[in-house]
């Protein structure tokens, strides 16, 4: 059964590997290039033009692994699975929208602010409720009503605040996401890590699934995740999908992943805590995410307060560029802390796994 994980992240890499330079001529012969902000760091000037919307890229090698990987197999998709696709696919949708009226109708700002975040509720919405069907024989369904951290917790919040819950976490990560996607590779390079821990998550919670019996190695410390499995094989084909479009995506950035990229890895990794039962443990498994957005709101709040900004420009990878870093001194090192940040988190998971024993 671990062969989907295996055969997911191949394809995904394989596909963005070969379609993204397809793409990107695509893109380029159509004249879909980046708008560049004209009080940002001068550097960036020249990325005027890049071709954007690469997002699509990932989201059609994932969803062409995910697939592939359950014909290869003779295994079929699971309700979870095709929920969290259905997150991303449905967010990386608004996200388009968004990208092709800032850039074929020249009209910078993209999708008017409500009409922007009216599409992100539906889907949201959408996704927050379906998770909450389907249950399996042993009545779980792909997401719970409970808070997590690394499993449930013993609190149940009701299906209304769920959604609300489920939507803030949507949100929240899309515009983490959204917000790091300033410099070359670095929202890309950083979700590897992230998927690579969530391959490794549900591989775990797979094997010490409670439905296992009599077989676990720790009966007390078992997971009730519905499709813990599949789960893993959409992280899988996530890590290999965006790795291979940061071969192109890397500096100096061939291509860009626009809010169609950053608006669809935002949902799904909400939709991957969501449905693996780590609510909480996403904040510090994307934890330069949540870094990157805090920057932001502490600068805007600092200047409305006392009228001064902490940081030279916000968000805080801008910063460090003003400074006087190199655009790929200020990626690895960001690219450094998302790596703590994922071994500390899947330490404290499985501490609290052993802690159980």
């Amino acid at each position: 059964m671990m062969n989907q994980i295996l055969f997911a992240g191949v394809i995904g890499l394989f596909l963005t590997l070969v379609g993204t330079p397809l793409l990107i001529k695509l893109l380029a012969r159509k004249g879909y290039g980046q708008y560049i902000r004209d009080d940002g760091p001068r550097e960036h000037a020249s990325k005027r033009g890049t071709p954007t919307m690469g997002g699509i890229a990932f989201i059609f090698a994932t969803i062409a692994a995910y697939f592939l990987s359950k014909v290869i197999t003779g295994k079929p998709p699971t309700y979870s699975g095709l929920l969290v696709l259905g997150l991303m696919t449905g967010m990386g949708l608004v996200g388009f929208l968004d990208d092709y009226i800032k850039i074929v109708k020249r009209r910078s700002l993209g999708l008017r602010a409500k009409a922007k975040m009216a599409g992100q509720l539906i889907v949201g919405i959408s996704f927050a409720v379906l998770s909450l069907q389907f249950s399996d024989s042993r009545g779980n369904t792909p997401a719970s009503t409970k808070l997590s951290f690394i499993t449930d917790f013993g609190w149940t919040i009701g299906p209304v605040l769920f959604v609300v819950w489920a939507l803030f976490m949507i949100l929240a990560m899309s515009n983490g996401v959204n917000l790091t996607d300033g410099l070359d590779g670095l929202a890309t390079g950083a979700s590897v890590l992230v998927f690579g821990a969530y391959t490794f998550i549900g591989v775990w919670q797979f094997q010490e699934s409670c439905a296992n019996g009599e077989t676990l190695t720790n009966p007390s410390a078992c997971y009730e995740v519905r499709d813990p499995l599949d789960l893993a094989v959409i992280a899988s084909a996530l890590m290999g999908a965006c790795l291979g479009f940061l071969w192109w995506n890397t500096s100096p950035a061939k291509i860009f992943m626009g809010d169609t990229g950053s608006l669809a890895l935002g949902g799904v990794l909400a939709g991957l805590a969501i449905c693996s039962r780590t609510e909480l443990l996403i904040a510090l498994l994307g934890g330069l995410f949540v870094l990157i957005t805090m920057s932001v709101v502490i600068q805007v709040g600092s200047f409305k307060l006392t009228g001064k900004r902490v940081f030279r420009m916000a968000p805080l990878q801008h910063h460090f560029e003003l400074k006087g870093w190199s655009e790929v001194l200020v990626v690895v090192r960001f690219w450094i802390i998302q790596g703590i940040c994922v071994i500390v988190g899947l330490g404290i998971f499985y501490a609290g796994w052993a802690a159980d024993k």
